[in-house]
């Protein structure tokens, strides 16, 4: 694996992981994943967060995550400012050729 293929599969695994800590319906922050994987200290979280904004993204568009936005998802493609993340719910489906963000 190539350096940014074992980054975002440890921010993946700390994405997951602290989700399935906090429990079905709960939410965590990007940074929450980024500290998990970088450490408290800005210098190793902060260059972490373009990279998890990237994940997320992808993750959502297949299915695997929600981005949380004033408490609602938002569309992978156009969103902006603080986000946060959680599992989607039983019925709810926001991968390929999904509509419901329209």
């Amino acid at each position: 694996m190539s350096p940014r293929e074992d980054r975002d599969a440890a921010l993946e695994a700390a994405i997951f992981t602290l989700l399935g800590e906090r429990g079905s319906g709960r939410t965590i922050s990007a940074t929450d994943a980024a500290r998990a994987v970088g450490g408290d200290h800005p210098d190793g979280w902060g260059p972490l967060m373009q990279p998890i904004r990237h994940l997320t993204i992808r993750l959502m568009k297949e299915g695997r995550l929600v981005i949380i936005r004033k408490g609602k998802p938002v569309d992978p493609d156009d969103f902006r400012g603080v986000y946060r993340l959680r599992l989607p719910e039983a019925g709810e489906d926001y991968g390929p050729g999904n509509s419901a963000l329209e």
